[in-house]
C-alpha cells in the first residue's frame, strides 16, 4: 500500500500545492510525506517539490534533517524512534530560494501510537546480569558503536529500495517489549528472520561498512553506513565476510547467519538507524524508492 503511492519520479509533483507568505506569492511547493500516517517507529520519505530553491534547512523532533536534490525536487528519508513522543509535532522546513529569501514550509505532523507486544525469552544468565568482566567488554562495544554512528556520508549511498537481507521468513518483533529470564530488558529495535545458520546474509542497499566484528550482545555484527544518517545493522553473523571501509552494493554478500551473541537460536536480527532513532524496517522495505537514482 506505501509503494502504490509512491510509483515513480512523476508522483513527486502531484501533492497539494502550498501558497508561499505573501513575500513569495509567485512560487508555489507542496511538502509530502510517506507513508501519510506517521506512528511511532515509522519511517518516513519526506518530498519538497520547490521551484528555485538554493537550499533547504529542516529540523524534526530535534533532529536536523539533511536533504539531497534531484531536479527541482527535494528528498529526505527521517523517521520517528519506536520509543518516541506521540502527538503533534513541528517539522521545520526553510527554503533558501535563489532569487529572494527564505521560505516557511513548516508543518504540524500528528504521530500516532503503534502497538507493539510484549515477549518473553530465556537467554543464559550472563546476558542479563553481565559481570564485572563482561562490563568491561559491553563498556568498550558501546564506545565502538558510537564511532561507528558518529560519522556519515554527506551525500546518499543508497540506490532505489531497501530489499530484505535474507531470503528467510521475517517475525512481527519490531517494536515487542522483551522481557529476557523475566526481567523487562528493553524495547526490541529490530526485526527477525527465521534464517537457519549458514544463510547467505547480503547488503539491503548500497554503503559503506563501519563496523564489521564481534560484539558481546550483538554476536558478530556489520554496520553499514548509507548516508545522511542512516544505516543498517546485522546481527547474530556465524562468519563476516567483509571488513571496515568496504563499499558494497546492494546484494553483496555480508557474511553468513548464526547465533553468536544473546540469542536464543540461530536468526539474523536486522535494524534501521537514522539520526539515532530506531525504524521499522518492515516499512522501510515497503517503501517503493526506486524512482530516486
Amino acid at each position: 500500500m506505501i509503494g502504490s503511492r509512491f510509483v515513480a519520479l512523476a508522483c513527486f509533483f502531484a501533492f497539494t500545492a502550498i501558497s508561499a507568505p505573501p513575500q513569495h506569492a509567485a512560487v508555489k511547493s507542496a511538502v509530502s510525506l510517506t507513508p501519510a500516517v506517521v506512528e511511532a517507529g515509522s519511517p518516513e520519505l519526506i518530498v519538497i517539490s520547490t521551484p528555485n530553491a538554493k537550499s533547504i534547512s529542516s529540523e524534526w523532533l530535534g533532529k536536523k534533517i539533511e536533504f539531497f536534490q534531484r531536479g527541482e525536487t527535494w528528498i529526505a528519508l527521517a523517521g520517528v524512534d519506536v520509543e518516541g513522543a506521540v502527538g503533534p509535532s513541528t517539522l521545520q522546513i526553510s527554503v533558501q530560494l535563489a532569487n529572494g529569501g527564505p521560505l516557511d514550509l513548516s508543518q504540524t505532523i500528528e504521530i500516532h501510537p503503534a502497538h507493539y507486544r510484549t515477549g518473553a525469552l530465556t537467554v543464559q544468565p550472563k546476558f542479563v546480569e553481565p559481570g564485572p568482566e563482561e562490563q568491561k567488554v559491553i563498556a568498550a562495544d558501546a564506545d565502538l558503536k558510537v564511532k561507528a554512528f558518529a560519522t556519515s556520508a554527506p551525500e546518499p549511498l543508497w540506490h532505489g529500495s531497501f530489499r530484505a537481507p535474507v531470503l528467510a521468513q521475517p517475525t512481527d518483533s519490531f517494536g515487542t517489549r522483551r522481557m529476557f529470564n523475566g526481567k523487562l530488558a528493553s524495547i526490541h529495535k529490530g526485526m527477525d528472520f527465521r534464517a537457519p545458520k549458514g544463510t547467505v546474509v547480503r547488503a539491503s542497499n548500497s554503503g559503506v561498512v563501519v563496523l564489521a566484528r564481534p560484539l558481546y550482545y550483538e554476536g558478530n555484527c556489520v554496520i553499514i553506513d548509507h548516508g545522511l544518517g542512516l544505516y543498517t545493522v546485522s546481527m547474530h553473523f556465524s562468519q563476516i565476510d567483509v571488513h571496515e571501509g568496504q563499499q558494497v552494493a546492494t546484494g553483496d554478500k555480508l557474511g553468513l547467519s548464526g547465533a553468536t551473541g544473546r540469542v536464543t537460536g540461530p536468526h539474523l536480527h536486522w535494524a534501521v538507524r537514522w539520526e539515532g532513532a530506531y525504524l521499522d524496517p518492515g516499512k522501510l522495505l515497503r517503501l517503493n524508492l526506486d524512482a530516486i537514482r
